[in-house]
């Protein structure tokens, strides 16, 4: 068995890149080269049988993922599979299961014997789950614990996996040299954090990182490298502790490389608007070139119930400078569990933000999809705009909901619509000159 890393290394081309090439309308050689260098990763796990293969990296267009899971006040995971098929419906291309209730492992077989995108796991947070019922703590957790649940994971068809394999003692020397205003936000970060602390031993992701790299080699997961340092806020955004963290990441983003294995990178966090673009390129070189999978990046932190704004206006940025994929943030980010509302508000609003930074990148489809759009409205054609609406069915609302069924223009302007007054005498213009040829 050879992942798609390697076939891409030997020639050969996949059904899978055939998919991608198909999907984002490019050479599938350009596809296959790109696989082979680890530009571009294409996120299907063996095990995952009705998986609709993505791409992620180099040339591609930006990616969505949504993330979904029970908690252990919501452990059911029925609402979870709603949430899956409202995430799919809106658009992503990608879900999380970060699923920390009762049942983790029905909870992630269901999610995946339903998804028709790739679906990636955090194995710490079930691991973490486990070893407080076993042994009482998390700080007890063991080196056969994690691996243990990785493999269950992987087994299972786990697409790709967030792992928080660059946190280890130059890292956690840099935190408490340096300070921080929140510390740790990430739960796998903190973990790992807390758990070398009291056992005073580096990080088991990152010490036994081949052996992580064997199981990703035996199922084809690809590695999400985690961020466990990232900011939390932006007082704490690009500092030593963060930066350390990356440097480790592109030296394991060249190790997994070297075996075959796919990589994604993990990145910030909040930040500041003018430090994105700086973060973005940072990682692109320290990890050469290697798919860049952000949170948000959320550019304030004053705005909990409108953080799927904050998150879009730097997801914007980060991908016009080079991120590739954005894991979405919804209205319920800081307060609490995200209902269907609030996934689908989230990825909407996330892939607003790849879609603007598709245009910056040039991507043809991107920019084509903003013409046709100009074009209807230039007609007054509006079952064509609904159509070509990122949200087909909030726009249909909005305009059964403020407009008369006859209404040629819009409720906004009426009779005084600016399209159809200019519209009409520029019609007539057009035939004067016509008729004096």
């Amino acid at each position: 068995m050879q992942t798609q890393m390697q076939k891409a290394r030997n020639n050969i081309i996949t059904e899978e890149m055939k998919i991608v090439a198909t999907q984002e309308n490019i050479p599938v050689e350009i596809i296959r080269a790109r696989v082979a260098e680890g530009t571009i990763a294409i996120c299907a796990n063996i095990n995952h049988k009705n998986l609709i293969p993505r791409g992620v990296g180099k040339g591609l267009t930006t990616k969505v993922n949504a993330n979904i899971g029970t908690s252990s006040s919501y452990p059911d995971p029925e609402p979870e599979l709603a949430k899956l098929k409202a995430a799919i419906d809106a658009g992503a291309d990608a879900v999380m299961d970060l699923s920390t209730g009762d049942n983790i492992d029905q909870s992630r077989r269901s999610i995946i014997a339903a998804s028709t995108v790739m679906v990636g796991t955090v194995p710490i947070y079930q691991a973490t789950v486990n070893a407080i019922k076993t042994h009482g703590a998390v700080v007890e957790m063991t080196k056969e614990d994690i691996f243990q649940v990785i493999e269950e994971q992987a087994k299972d068809g786990a697409d790709f996996m967030t792992m928080h394999c660059g946190i280890n003692k130059n890292v956690i020397h840099a935190l408490t040299t340096e300070g921080r205003v929140m510390d740790v936000v990430s739960r796998g970060g903190s973990f790992i954090t807390g758990w070398m602390l009291h056992n005073e031993k580096e990080n088991p992701f990152y010490e036994y990182y081949d052996e992580i790299l064997d199981i990703c080699e035996k199922y084809d997961v690809t590695i999400s490298l985690g961020d466990g340092l990232r900011p939390g806020c932006l007082a704490d955004a690009t500092d030593r502790a963060q930066i350390q963290e990356l440097i480790n990441l592109g030296e394991l983003t060249q190790r997994a490389w070297e075996r075959g294995v796919q990589v994604m990178v993990e990145g910030p966090g909040h930040v500041p608007y003018n430090q994105i673009a700086t973060n973005m390129q940072l990682q692109k070189s320290l990890c050469k070139g290697a798919p860049f999978y952000v949170l948000g990046p959320l550019v304030t932190d004053i705005a909990p119930g409108y953080d799927h704004i904050t998150s879009a206006i730097g997801g914007t940025l980060a991908a016009s400078a080079g991120a590739d994929f954005l894991c979405y943030v919804t209205p319920a980010e800081h307060l609490g569990l995200p209902d269907i509302d609030d996934v689908r508000e989230g990825v909407i609003a996330t892939r607003i933000a790849g879609h603007s930074a598709d245009i910056v990148k040039g991507i043809p489809s991107a920019i084509e999809w903003d013409l046709k759009m100009a074009k209807a409205r230039k007609e007054l054609n509006w079952p064509e705009q609904i159509k070509l609406a990122i949200d087909p069915v909030k726009a249909q609302r909005f305009r059964d909901a403020k407009n008369k069924s006859d209404d040629e223009a819009c409720s906004m302007c009426g009779d005084y619509c600016a399209v159809k007054i200019v519209g009409e005498y520029l019609d007539a213009e057009k035939k004067k000159n016509a008729a004096k040829k």
